[in-house]
């Protein structure tokens, strides 16, 4: 099932207690292929999953900015550091950079990202769920449920497939 964006949040709500207590299971006890069986989950999801039709993370959250992403980038645009830093973003709670607003600023009407040869650290790994030692960032994984579908489907194929 492809959960549409209009779905994705009710969804996502409806399941998060099942997922949450599948996940501290998960923690508890990590199956030995568990990185294995996440790549492969992940693979399949993304032969299927066109993110241009979606872009939703985009949309609706930011990325975090590392001094690394913040220099590369800037030096794209063809900026100074400092002046990347005060043109588009700002300080949040955790003491990280992030965008002054959602939707990205560098999002164009077709859903492609302006600098995406560039783009964040954080961009490039999202949704993260190919990352190795996967039990480690269910928190995560739990917050990219509503934001996006391929997510949502990816975790409950791994609840068929490991389940706990």
């Amino acid at each position: 099932m492809k959960p549409n964006l209009n779905e994705l949040g009710k969804l996502a709500k409806d399941k998060h207690i099942e997922n949450k207590k599948y996940f501290d299971k998960l923690k508890k006890k990590v199956p030995k292929n568990l990185d294995y069986a996440m790549q492969e989950l992940h693979d399949a999801e993304f032969k299927k999953t066109d993110c241009l039709t979606c872009a939703n993370c985009c949309k609706t959250t930011g990325p975090l900015f590392t001094s690394a992403d913040i220099e590369r980038i800037a030096k794209h645009l063809r900026q100074k550091p400092q002046q990347f830093i005060e043109q588009y973003l700002r300080i949040d709670e955790d003491n990280d950079y992030v965008l002054q607003s959602v939707p990205c600023t560098f999002l164009d009407s077709d859903n492609t990202c302006f600098i995406y040869e560039v783009r964040p650290k954080a961009c490039r790994e999202f949704p993260h769920t190919d990352r190795k030692k996967f039990q480690q960032i269910s928190n995560l994984t739990l917050k990219n449920i509503p934001i996006c579908p391929a997510v949502y489907n990816i975790v409950e194929e791994m609840k068929k497939k490991l389940p706990l």
